[in-house]
């Protein structure tokens, strides 16, 4: 059986329902419990897959999801970020190493400013003319969705190739 394989199929399984995270925030401006449930409880089959240890590895992931949400937590109280969107990002700290989970973070909060900016641009510019427009925050999983498609493209689609042509060999 190829692990590495199954772990890529992981991985593509978490892009989509990220995506779907998007779609939904965007749409109904909600990201459901049960999406994020579904991918934090995925997240130990991945560990398994790439073959994660259970200390260090294991140990880090738990902490960094921990620490990511007790900083949602505080986030959410000052109504900075919505809660769905903590427990998405929770769920994603389960899945990804500390240093491309906080990249996934960084970009994602750049990407949300500058949505962000469009949006009160437009909104300006409705008010101007006389319509009235809505102006809620806009929303990070969007943003998430376009940041992590970024981190998985950069971080590994240069070895997909190589995973799908042993994986095929094995086949053969």
């Amino acid at each position: 059986m190829n692990t590495q394989l199954i772990a890529y199929g992981l991985l593509a399984a978490l892009a989509i329902a990220v995506l779907y995270a998007g779609i939904t925030d965007l749409r109904r401006r909600k990201i459901t419990n049960r999406l994020t449930g579904t991918i934090a409880i995925a997240a130990p089959l991945f560990w398994w897959a790439s073959g994660l240890s259970p200390w260090p590895g294991i140990a880090v992931q738990l902490a960094l999801a921990t620490g990511w949400f007790a900083f949602g937590a505080l986030l959410f109280k000052i109504r900075q970020m919505g809660g769905g969107d903590v427990k998405l990002f929770t769920a994603l700290a389960l899945w990804l190493e500390p240093s491309l989970f906080m990249m996934v973070v960084l970009l994602t909060m750049a990407v949300n400013g500058i949505a962000t900016l469009i949006v009160l641009r437009g909104v300006r510019r409705a008010r101007r003319e006389g319509r009235t427009v809505d102006a809620r925050a806009t929303p990070y999983g969007v943003s998430a969705a376009l940041a992590m498609l970024v981190m998985f493209a950069v971080r590994y689609g240069p070895g997909i190739g190589t995973v799908l042509s042993v994986s095929s060999s094995n086949f053969a």
